[in-house]
Formats: C-alpha cells, sequence, structure tokens
C-alpha cells in the first residue's frame, strides 16, 4: 500500500453542513466528501484490491466507490485531515490479513495440574456433606 499513490487517487468535494449553525452555517462549506474509485485503483495490487473489495462490501456503491463525510470540525481543513486519517485506517483494517492459528495440544503437566484440581475439589464438596449412619 503507497500512501502518496493512494493519496493522489482521492477525490474530495466541499459541501455545506446540515443541522444548526446561524447564518454562518449557510455560506461556508466545510463538509468534506472523499471518494475513492476502489476498482479502478493503480495504488494497489490485484489481490489487495480484491482483498479490499470484499472487506469494504457494505460500504461500497454499485460502481464500488468509497464515500466518506466529515463534518465534525468547523474548518474544511480539519475535516479534510480527519476524513483522510478515517479512510487510511478503514484500508489498512480491510487489508489486514490474519495470522493462522495453529492448533496445540495442552502439555502434560497441565493435564495432571488440572485433573488434580478437579479432584481436589470434588474432594472439599464430599466432605461437605452429611455423614451416612
Amino acid at each position: 500500500m503507497n500512501k502518496e499513490k493512494l493519496f493522489s487517487e482521492l477525490k474530495f468535494k466541499a459541501i455545506r453542513s446540515s443541522g444548526s449553525g446561524g447564518q454562518h452555517v449557510n455560506k461556508v462549506s466545510s463538509k468534506i466528501e472523499l471518494t475513492f474509485d476502489l476498482a479502478n485503483t493503480l495504488a494497489l495490487t490485484p489481490s489487495e484490491k480484491e482483498r479490499a473489495l470484499e472487506k469494504l462490501k457494505p460500504r461500497l456503491t454499485k460502481d464500488h466507490v468509497l464515500i466518506l463525510q466529515c463534518d465534525e470540525a468547523k474548518s474544511q481543513h480539519q475535516n479534510k485531515k480527519l476524513v483522510t486519517q478515517r479512510f487510511f485506517t478503514l484500508l489498512k483494517k480491510a487489508l489486514h490479513v490474519p495470522k493462522k492459528r495453529k492448533p496445540t495440544k495442552p502439555s502434560k503437566s497441565s493435564i495432571e495440574k488440572r485433573l488434580k484440581s478437579k479432584k481436589k475439589d470434588s474432594q472439599k464438596k464430599a466432605n461437605r456433606r452429611r455423614p451416612e449412619v
């Protein structure tokens, strides 16, 4: 994953934020919309692209375009920074390949220890009962 190449493929659009805010919100476009065409990107290898398409499937449009929006901050620059950070963390999670689990067998000593503790507990509980007459 080449961050510079990816960043060059990102498209940003400034939009007016919705919600309350008075007169200022009606004339300032501080909300940022980031679009990334995952199907036609050259920054990812074919295997990475396939993995990302599978993992991000619910977040993609029909044309395999990822759209992220941010209007948390009042500043357009701050929102751009936040949305790019969000994009890179999302992509990093999507491209992460989990380690294969190697099945292991418990050691003899651990098996013995477990059986001893079970025996001890059963003795303890047996001693709580009323003695048979």
